[in-house]
């Protein structure tokens, strides 16, 4: 039987939408319906505003000490650990991602990055800094920089990672001090109404965290209403151009984590036995639907043919199904409107001359459920449509080069900037390749610290703005105040 959520949380309180519309949340693996939540309207989405306006202007959220406020997000972060099991069956329904990753990283990892940021960012922070004495023609002053929360702030998630998505961007947000309305996708909106739960038995005050379900009406009055300061958002470039329009007028801060096409160079001294499992992953993973997955493989001429023939056998052994079941290792793309949007760009990617050395099709073996099998293009020109688009599936292009500067130009020819990678038996000469290369996120001989709070996480380009985890994530949601003073008057 679907759950049946037929209320929204706002204030404090489980409350009746004022809409006659609800949004079916679909399992992608059966098409099955899981789930049945109100379709906000756009009262219930004023009211959302209304209630996190009144709890940042007259409430204690603002105003309590960071090492209070990290004590509630503790507390959010153990009811999230005790309800793990919950959100990981979650994870798999309502994303379609094979356990394996629901239950070793798109569950875990946000949690630990909420606790990192009560148990170390929080307390470390420097929310106020003093400023050095100064003399100028009116005398000698000094002052304090003060760093306040930045207002109310909406948080915009996509369908991909809904729990591990809305975990960091609220966890900063919270720990700021800021309060927030939280607005997943319509195909993946179950771990929000969770998520309230947490909060509400966490005790996080009335108004800190509002949750509203709804489709593009509601994002849109969650980014253009003048009662929200920030508006922080991940999804596609082209949403998040839609975005910095409509909060144009009203002068929000935005924040936008988006899209990417980032490539993964491998030189001629690379040791393909480790490149080719990273490779796999960074186009399996979720079935694909991930921004920061290294997409493009630019690969040395020399070692072009070894490392197809590498990958086709990996391919070959990857597992698509039932998420569900644990040897399972790819799922299915969230919906027929996604796989359809994945196979018209395999059709022109044919077109444009490129040539299929694995999958282009379903599974022949899986008759329902938004499935396509893993799919990897040679002979691609980083010219083509297929190079320079974003699938949001599980499709790979290979582009071999010739030497250095050509792999650089190639991974720069770009509209995208948010990760990028480099492979080589001379870790020093990897290093220099990835300082070259314009993108937020660059790994190493497959590296280890990209999903760790320790750095941020953001893009250059049309890959976003701002950046996220850790005190970069916490830093977003701050606003500056100088506090002077006069030390002596002339």
């Amino acid at each position: 039987m679907p759950v049946i959520r037929d209320r929204l949380f706002i204030g404090g309180d489980w409350i009746e939408s004022d809409s006659n519309r609800t949004i079916k949340a679909i399992n992608p693996a059966t098409e099955e319906v899981i789930g049945i939540v109100p379709d906000a309207s756009l009262s219930d989405v004023t009211r959302a505003i209304g209630a996190a306006r009144i709890a940042f202007d007259e409430g204690p959220w603002p105003h309590m000490p960071p090492s209070e406020r990290a004590q509630v997000l503790l507390r959010m972060a153990s009811e999230m650990r005790r309800r793990k099991t919950e959100l990981i069956e979650l994870d798999i329904a309502e994303v379609g991602r094979a356990r394996m990753l629901s239950e070793s990283t798109f569950v875990e990892l946000p949690i630990q990055h909420l606790e990192d940021l009560a148990n170390r960012v929080l307390p470390q922070f420097d929310f106020m800094e003093a400023m050095l004495p100064d003399v100028t023609p009116y005398g000698v002053g000094s002052g304090v920089v003060k760093r306040e929360p930045f207002g109310v702030a909406s948080i915009i998630t996509p369908y991909n990672a809904p729990f591990f998505l809305a975990v960091m961007k609220l966890g900063p947000a919270l720990g700021a001090g800021c309060t927030t309305i939280l607005k997943p996708s319509p195909f993946t909106p179950l771990s929000a109404y969770v998520m309230a739960e947490i909060a509400e038995h966490s005790g996080l005050p009335p108004g800190v965290l509002n949750v509203v379900s709804g489709s593009s009406e509601a994002a849109s009055l969650l980014t253009s209403h003048p009662g929200v300061d920030l508006v922080s958002f991940t999804g596609s470039d082209v949403v998040g151009r839609k975005i910095l329009g409509q909060s144009a007028d009203t002068l929000k801060k935005v924040l936008l984590e988006l899209g990417g096409k980032s490539a993964n160079i491998v030189c001629d001294d690379a040791d393909l036995a480790k490149v080719i499992p990273d490779v796999m992953m960074n186009f399996t993973t979720s079935c694909g639907q991930g921004c920061s997955m290294l997409t493009r493989t630019l690969v040395h001429s020399s070692l072009h043919d070894d490392l197809v023939a590498g990958l086709k056998s990996a391919i070959d052994r990857v597992k698509v199904g039932d998420p569900s079941d644990p040897t399972v290792s790819m799922g299915p793309l969230i919906s027929a409107a996604q796989r359809d949007k994945v196979e018209n760009l395999i059709r022109i990617g044919l077109n444009e001359g490129a040539h299929l050395a694995f999958g282009g099709g379903r599974p022949a073996h899986l008759s329902k459920g938004f499935f396509i099998e893993p799919t990897l293009f040679v002979d691609v020109h980083n010219s083509m449509e297929i190079a320079q688009r974003e699938f949001f599936g599980p499709v790979n292009v290979v582009i071999p080069f010739e030497n250095d500067d050509q792999a650089v130009a190639i991974a720069n020819e770009s509209d995208f900037g948010l990760a990028g990678g480099v492979w080589s038996g001379d870790p020093s000469r990897a290093y220099r390749l990835g300082e070259r290369i314009r993108a937020g996120m660059i790994s190493i001989n497959g590296g280890g610290g990209g999903l760790s709070p320790h750095g941020p996480f953001g893009g250059y380009k049309s890959s976003g703005i701002g950046r996220e985890w850790g005190k970069w994530g916490l830093s977003e949601f701050l606003q500056h105040k100088s506090m002077v003073w006069s030390m002596a008057r002339g």
